[in-house]
């Protein structure tokens, strides 16, 4: 099929489902699962980690732990990549993106807040409320609150998307020392996630449902908007083709967003240009992350239309284009990487179609995956 004619063929499908969406504002919730408790599919039977509360202290946590945003449990889980889960901690309700400092201390946004976790002794230090008025906290897909949260690179300051429900979002600006929301900038509607330029100078905030990029100057707090609609914007708040989440190419600072394993938007966020590149795994695409040699891994959710897109999937994209892509049984969100590269950790996550309550580990040479199980509906993840 043309690229012409599955544009057409996805058109169709954003008709049918735009009197949804409309409602919903974005991609289509899980299906048949409760936000708070979600499902398991097919995950490894373990028993339950523990979960620590705030002010207790458990074992140091080994280096190399996954740590994981439940975001249908209200925690954070700490899992060993080779026998699950070692504990978890209550964070907040619904987290859903995190990034990790260099001083162990991980930055969770929640609905209610950003918390503060000391990753090393499984603690709890503190929960930021946002300056911004999201309405009541609530759970599901769409609700208001944090999403997508980076660190600067010099670890002073966490910067946090934060979604209003209806209307324009919010980057919050906090200081890490003492803890506080010191500036706020508006951005677009419901910021996915959230990067930081490699030398601190910009903030990126990757808002879904206005087809854009938000470049925000750190010195200044000067906002500039950057549309990245390489489907265009038809069907509005109820296109499916919209912007979910963007790396920061280490060779040159270009933003890399990809689109349904077809598209790369490769956008220069001095100029606000941008290039396309293709992509080969046909199917609808979430999380991201990048190594730092330049090795993009995308995670594919799975399909907008089944007659002609395909199933969930990791992309690894070498520098140069070359791109192998690696089937994975249900869905995922997000992932991250060894520091070796050499194993991909998914999480099976806040998807359009449900979720499931694990991680698939992936060997990158031989492609082979096990599941690991994990906390409640796992979103962001990282290597500690």
């Amino acid at each position: 099929m043309t690229q012409a004619s599955r544009t057409t063929a996805r058109a169709r499908v954003l008709a049918g489902a735009a009197a949804v969406a409309a409602v919903l504002v974005g991609c289509a919730p899980g299906q048949g699962a409760d936000a708070r408790t979600g499902t398991t599919d097919s995950a490894p039977a373990t028993a339950s980690p523990s979960r620590t509360s705030p002010g207790t202290a458990p074992a140091p946590t080994p280096d190399g732990t996954l740590l994981v945003a439940d975001f249908g449990s209200d925690t954070v889980t700490f899992v060993d990549p080779k026998r699950g889960p070692l504990g978890s901690v209550e964070v907040g309700t619904a987290p859903y993106g995190l990034a990790v400092g260099a001083d162990g201390r991980a930055w969770v946004a929640t609905a209610e807040g950003v918390a503060v976790v000391d990753t090393r002794t499984r603690v709890r230090l503190a929960l930021i409320p946002y300056e911004t008025d999201t309405r009541p906290v609530t759970t599901g897909e769409y609700r208001g609150g944090g999403m997508g949260i980076a660190l600067s690179p010099d670890g002073r300051r966490a910067y946090v998307g934060v979604n209003v429900p209806g209307g324009n979002g919010a980057l919050e600006v906090i200081d890490t020392a003492s803890r506080e929301v010191t500036d706020t900038v508006t951005v677009g509607r419901r910021p996915f996630d959230v990067d930081v330029a490699r030398d601190g100078s910009e903030v990126y905030a990757t808002n879904h449902d206005s087809f854009d990029v938000t470049v925000v100057r750190a010195d200044t707090l000067d906002p500039r908007r950057i549309e990245v609609a390489p489907y265009g914007t038809e069907g509005a708040l109820g296109s499916w083709l919209k912007p979910h989440h963007t790396v920061v190419r280490p060779s040159d600072g270009r933003l890399l967003l990809p689109f349904e394993g077809e598209r790369l938007a490769v956008v220069d966020p001095r100029t606000g240009r941008t290039e396309i590149a293709p992509m080969t795994a046909n199917t609808h695409q979430h999380g991201a992350t990048v190594t730092p040699d330049g090795t993009l891994f995308v995670v594919g959710t799975g399909p907008i239309d089944p007659s002609e897109d395909e199933g969930p999937s990791l992309t690894v994209r070498a520098p140069d284009g070359a791109e192998r892509v690696y089937p994975l049984e249900g869905p995922h969100e997000d992932v991250a990487v060894s520091e070796d590269g050499r194993t991909a950790y998914v999480t099976g996550g806040f998807t359009r179609d449900g979720w499931w309550d694990g991680i698939t580990v992936l060997d990158v040479r031989s492609g082979e995956t096990e599941r690991l199980a994990a906390g409640g509906r796992p979103l962001g993840v990282a290597v500690l």
